[in-house]
């Protein structure tokens, strides 16, 4: 009986060994479990105040670039990747929802007002903030909104809705709640009055430089706007591939017609030219030769300002001598060259992609 009792006793210490094993076993898969649940999303859920701090400079980076209000940006990517944490940010670094349409990069399925519907991937949250910026500039459904003052949160969110960017009725109350709950219009004047620092730049990769483009040259500012200066052989072309831009970006910032040869040395905004020109530059004396296109690479201003401050018609150019106002509206049309024949055609097609 001894002999019997030592064996169970055996069979039972290596049965209570098996359990306990299992038992550890069993609470290492559930605390691992666990751990991939807590930090699965970057080591926990974003909350809003996460988000816009991780995000602004990137918001105002685009508004300095492209124009559109770093507060509506971020309302945005608050309001369509649920703060950093909807399954299109995390997995397609798709923060603003936006849809396949013409995309022919990376592409995710998910389920939105419809079953499986196609939508854009992304390598980096940056490709998506730029993307954002490429959707609303391109497309002539929202071309009225970049008329909107830079500062009018209120407008671009209802223009948004307006134009179909999302199905649900609320979506402007939505984001202007977002924007003033949050405070984010704070970062559109931080950007309008010159106090953005971007001395860190956004960067595509661990090897881009300071300024956020994959190049060597150097980026300068002139205005707030950053600008290179050509080297012999640039093209629109060349420079679009260099710097990673969207397709009629240097276009529309440098009112250029296509097909245009580069000469070096010129003036090439990477950025839209502002409303008007830096304090301190009121008046511009006309030089032989100078064209209101000149003053405006000269000065970062867009073109359709100058006319306007100036009193004058599209095409028309102002005479040796004359002052052209930079920063508001002349009371008298300034001193202007009659149009002729010789003006070449090409020069006038120059104010045609003025953004």
């Amino acid at each position: 009986m001894n002999a019997i009792s030592l064996f169970l006793d055996h069979c039972y210490e290596n049965q209570l060994r098996e359990v306990s094993v299992k038992r550890k076993y069993v609470w290492l898969i559930f605390l691992l479990t666990a751990g991939l649940s807590v930090f699965g999303q970057g080591g926990r859920k974003m909350t809003r105040e996460d988000y816009i701090k991780t995000f602004s400079d990137l918001a105002m980076k685009e508004m300095a670039r492209v124009g559109i209000p770093a507060s509506i940006t971020l309302a945005q990517g608050c309001l369509e990747s649920g703060n950093g944490n909807s399954t299109l940010s995390v997995k397609g670094n798709n923060h603003f929802g936006i849809k396949c349409h013409d995309w022919t990069g990376k592409k995710m399925y998910h389920d939105d007002d419809k079953k499986n519907e196609c939508f854009r991937s992304y390598r980096s949250a940056y490709e998506s903030y730029r993307d954002h910026s490429e959707f609303l500039t391109t497309r002539s459904r929202y071309a009225s909104l970049l008329e909107l003052n830079p500062h009018d949160y209120r407008g671009w969110a209802k223009g948004l809705k307006k134009a179909g960017y999302a199905t649900a009725n609320n979506y402007a109350t939505l984001l202007i709640k977002i924007i003033e709950e949050n405070e984010l219009y704070k970062y559109d004047l931080k950007v309008l009055e010159g106090g953005a620092d971007f001395e860190e730049g956004v960067k595509t990769d661990s090897e881009s430089p300071s300024h956020g483009y994959p190049t060597t040259r150097e980026v300068l500012l002139n205005n707030k706007i950053e600008y290179i200066v050509t080297l012999p052989g640039d093209t629109p072309e060349s420079l679009r591939n260099e710097l990673n831009l969207y397709k009629n970006e240097l276009f529309r910032y440098n009112n250029l017609y296509k097909g245009i040869k580069l000469e070096p040395g010129q003036i090439i905004y990477l950025q839209p030219k502002r409303r008007k020109a830096a304090p301190g530059n009121e008046i511009h004396k006309v030089e032989e030769g100078q064209t209101m296109y000149d003053i405006s690479q000269m000065y970062g201003v867009k073109l359709k300002h100058l006319y306007r401050y100036n009193r004058m018609m599209e095409g028309e150019q102002p005479i040796e001598g004359a002052d052209v106002y930079l920063r508001k509206k002349k009371r008298e049309p300034v001193l202007k060259l009659e149009p002729t024949e010789e003006q070449p055609d090409q020069e006038e097609m120059q104010f045609k992609f003025d953004g």
